[in-house]
């Protein structure tokens, strides 16, 4: 009960995540009345980010920021644009497509949704779009980038759950393509009480065959990253290498990749890296402290206890997982709960690959849910959109994402479609 009082109030106090794990993690150790235990702090930081696995996430980062300053999205933006923007709401449409490509590559919400802000969102509203619902758009857009795949949120699930990440990659194509249906779906809605503009008179197929061989380089990259890794030609792993190759070819082709900016693009993506691997590593503290305390078993077992209904613990953990997307940062999230809730899943016979897709895209979703919210601040930030009106925007948004996902989570066979059709499970 200490840790979990000092966890809640450094929470309120709006202490830095790593802080807060830190001072959870500590004080969940000293709580075990066994002061040897301090001295692992050290090795179990290190033990948590040192995974060939996690390489991936730094460097999916990397090609973030190398696509933003090279024109590859400003190209997949202008044949989105030609592609469904003669349609009433058409640049909404092309910017929820775009960020499906974009996740594709990147595998950030942070990231989607921070290239978006910078170029989708001053379109829309010279069009004639709210800033507010433009803003909510593209901070929902961002939820496709963990779900998509490659995903790094796909890649710290599998490393905690000792699971198969091609598997867990092609077993993310169906739900991303729905959550992109289902926002697809709020904006025809939302454009029948609205009056939204076309961002193109009438549909031109030479202008549709111009922008797409201009767009040609950057849609290659996620077929590229994909189909590599489809074809064992590289791992889940190296394919953020070859992200970051992939969008400096791009850059070059586009006659927009400049040699002094390389150093503000690596300061800008090492920090980033940094400040996720960094709670990857102190959150690893906490899991082990959690683990050797024997919470897991409590806690499955405190589950199992209520109910014995298959359907019901399902909604529980569902449950769990959205309050905890709301008050936690995703990665932290996942660190505390994967080890917890694993287990009873395979105890009502979830398959880890089926589970991991419903954990990784409802702890998503808490980049779009407050106070936490990520994407929400990213969005508010950069687009300079009032937070408050952000958060009402984004509701519908946030309601379809969470109906899929829970559709989904009693849809295995829709879930495991392609895996299972590639010979992976």
């Amino acid at each position: 009960m200490t840790a979990v009082l000092i966890f809640i109030v450094l929470l309120l106090i709006g202490a830095p995540m790593v802080f807060v794990i830190v001072g959870a993690g500590i004080a969940h150790l000293l709580s075990l009345g066994d002061p040897a235990y301090l001295g692992t702090i050290a090795q179990r930081f290190f033990s948590g980010v040192n995974q060939t696995s996690l390489m991936c996430i730094p460097l999916f980062i990397m090609a973030g920021e190398l696509m933003n300053s090279g024109g590859v999205t400003k190209r997949l933006l202008e044949f989105m644009r030609e592609l469904v923007g003669w349609l009433k709401g058409g640049l909404a449409y092309a910017g929820i497509i775009t960020a499906a490509v974009l996740s594709a590559i990147l595998g950030s919400a942070n990231a989607v949704s921070s290239i978006l802000c910078k170029v989708l969102v001053p379109d829309m509203e010279r069009d004639g779009y709210e800033q507010e619902f433009a803003g909510a758009l593209v901070a929902a857009s961002g939820v496709l980038g963990p779900v998509i795949p490659p995903s790094t949120c796909f890649v710290l699930y599998c490393t905690l759950a000792n699971t198969s990440v091609k598997s867990m990659f092609m077993a993310g194509v169906i739900p991303g393509i729905l959550l992109a249906v289902g926002y697809i779906a709020v904006v025809l809605i939302y454009g029948r009480k609205h009056p939204l503009p076309r961002c193109r008179e009438r549909f031109s197929l030479k202008r549709l065959a111009s922008s797409f061989v201009r767009a040609i380089p950057a849609l290659l990259v996620p077929f590229i990253i994909v189909g590599g890794i489809l074809g064992g030609i590289f791992s889940p792993t190296e394919s953020g290498s070859v992200a970051c190759v992939a969008a400096i070819v791009a850059s070059i082709i586009y006659r927009e990749f400049d040699p002094k900016k390389l150093p503000k693009v690596f300061v800008s993506g090492s920090i980033t890296s940094a400040t996720v691997l960094l709670i990857i590593g102190i959150g690893n503290l906490l899991a082990w402290t959690m683990a050797i305390s024997d919470v897991n078993t409590f806690v499955g077992n405190a589950i199992m206890s209520i109910t014995d209904n298959r359907t019901i613990i399902i909604l529980l953990m569902i449950l769990v997982m959205l309050i905890a997307g709301c008050v936690l940062e995703a990665t932290c999230a996942m660190l505390i709960l994967v080890p917890v809730l694993v287990p009873i899943a395979n105890a009502i016979g979830m398959n880890d690959v089926h589970f991991g897709i419903i954990v990784c895209v409802m702890l998503t979703i808490g980049f779009i849910t407050p106070p936490v919210g990520n994407c929400l601040f990213v969005t508010s930030s950069v687009g300079n959109i009032p937070f408050v009106s952000l958060c009402r925007r984004i509701i519908p948004f946030a309601a379809v994402a969470i109906g899929v996902t829970i559709a989904l989570a009693f849809l295995p066979e829709v879930v495991l479609l392609i895996p299972k059709l590639l010979g992976y499970l």
